[in-house]
């Protein structure tokens, strides 16, 4: 452990008259770019010299010193852009010339920016195009990077790291699984047409929150119950939380797991099942005020968390109730002219009041709608249809990669860019400053 004195004598012009606060702080961060920018090239300079003075006293024979490259490197960072020559050493037994600092410090061959300036730019992309967050970083930070590079980087930051690896040291209980339609592009902007891409997430209890634990494009429910399979501890997994899409239930559901409908979507797709039978609006709303007049489709989040263990008749009467106006609703269902609804019915009167029976049996709340929780996905599915629009199979998933860190999980966002690199960081151990006039008062 070594330790370095790097001496700053800052000289600056005050106005005479007009200095606000405000003028005094962005007077001082214009200035901070030159500042860190020449306290950078200082200690490179100083690690620069001893390592080399260092490699020619244990080797003289071998080491000769070789001046320095014929231009200078420009590395863009956060602090700035900095210009530097790198001092050369030749190696007398390859015959090579090298550049111990480069290696020394790590410094890429051929990129300009340094991985750390790239983390605004790309956790901008997940919410913004690739070239507004481009623009974005340019104007809040003054580092001029093209959008390419954010796309690129992005994808190379999603290749080398995977949130989803094996996960069956956590203690998940619940499932929730859904999908969404995309459009994917080939190359030369090839339209390839929508594909369904789907998700899954998990938790370990209500007030532990649902995290994603796989994305997946154009990929059967089957093949996404093994690759969870492999993942998760699955057996321990008890209810599964959809929207009773096409193949989830029968997909995901093992023998003892509970299935939980959304309310919100059962309410919502009610009319357009009537639609599909043929029905238009004046004549679906009575069979919808049967629908909402149904007690479970008036409980609120409100309702639910104000329960206490004196309320078990309550409740108790709430299901009953509700057993009995779906028998009703189904009977205003005839099978022949009703077919896609009375069978969405018929499917949906169970899993849509597990939440209550669930409370009923555990005292424990349960969501009893999706909707809360895909919260955080509209984002996503903003991202994807009203500013990318048209994507390609690798680069959607690795940009949905992204998004776990960035959205579901921004904690680890921040541990990806500041402790997650096993390297040795300098340390301030002392600072000391102090001031005085240039000229007399006159």
């Amino acid at each position: 452990m070594g330790k370095i004195t790097v001496d700053l004598c800052l000289v600056f012009e005050i106005p005479d008259s007009g200095l606000t606060i405000n003028g005094l702080i962005g007077g001082l961060k214009q200035a901070v770019g030159q500042i860190d920018g020449k306290i950078l090239e200082t200690l490179m300079q100083a690690l620069e010299q001893r390592l080399i003075e260092g490699m020619v006293h244990r080797d003289p024979e071998r080491y000769r010193r070789n001046g320095t490259q014929s231009k200078p490197r420009l590395l863009k960072s956060t602090l700035g852009t900095i210009s530097y020559r790198f001092a050369q050493l030749r190696d007398r037994h390859s015959g090579r010339s090298l550049t111990p600092l480069v290696e020394a410090l790590a410094i890429p061959a051929y990129d300009h920016y340094l991985e750390e300036a790239l983390g605004a730019g790309i956790g901008l992309a997940v919410h913004v195009s690739y070239r507004r967050a481009r623009s974005e970083v340019e104007r809040i930070g003054g580092l001029s990077m093209s959008h390419t590079t954010v796309h690129r980087r992005l994808q190379e930051l999603a290749t080398s790291h995977d949130p989803f690896g094996v996960m069956k040291d956590r203690a998940f209980r619940f499932l929730l699984a859904d999908g969404t339609k995309v459009h994917l592009q080939g190359p030369a902007g090839k339209d390839l047409g929508q594909v369904e891409m789907r998700w899954a997430m998990a938790s370990s209890g209500s007030p532990s929150g649902f995290e994603p634990v796989g994305f997946w494009l154009d990929t059967k429910w089957a093949e996404i119950r093994k690759e969870l399979e492999s993942r998760l501890d699955y057996q321990k997994l008890e209810v599964l939380f959809c929207d009773g899409g096409p193949g989830i239930e029968e997909n995901l559901l093992h023998p003892g797991m509970k299935p939980q409908r959304c309310e919100w979507h059962a309410k919502r797709d009610f009319p357009y099942l009537l639609y599909a039978d043929g029905f238009k609006k004046a004549e679906q709303k009575p069979l919808i005020d049967k629908l909402q007049a149904i007690p479970v489709m008036n409980v609120t989040q409100t309702k639910l968390e104000a329960l206490r263990a004196e309320d078990r008749a309550v409740v108790q009467q709430i299901v009953e109730k509700t057993q009995q106006g779906f028998e009703q609703l189904l009977q205003a269902l005839d099978p022949q002219r009703y077919p896609h609804t009375r069978t969405y019915i018929e499917n949906l009167i169970e899993p849509v009041t597990t939440f209550l029976n669930w409370w009923l049996e555990k005292g424990e709340l349960i969501p009893f709608t999706t909707n809360a929780i895909e919260n955080a996905f509209s984002r996503v599915n903003n991202r994807i249809k009203r500013v990318g629009r048209r994507w390609s199979e690798r680069g959607l998933l690795n940009w949905l990669k992204v998004t776990f860190y960035k959205i579901f999980k921004p904690e680890l966002w921040t541990t990806l860019w500041n402790t997650e690199r096993d390297f040795a960081r300098i340390k301030l151990i002392s600072l000391e400053i102090s001031w005085r006039w240039s000229e007399a008062i006159t």
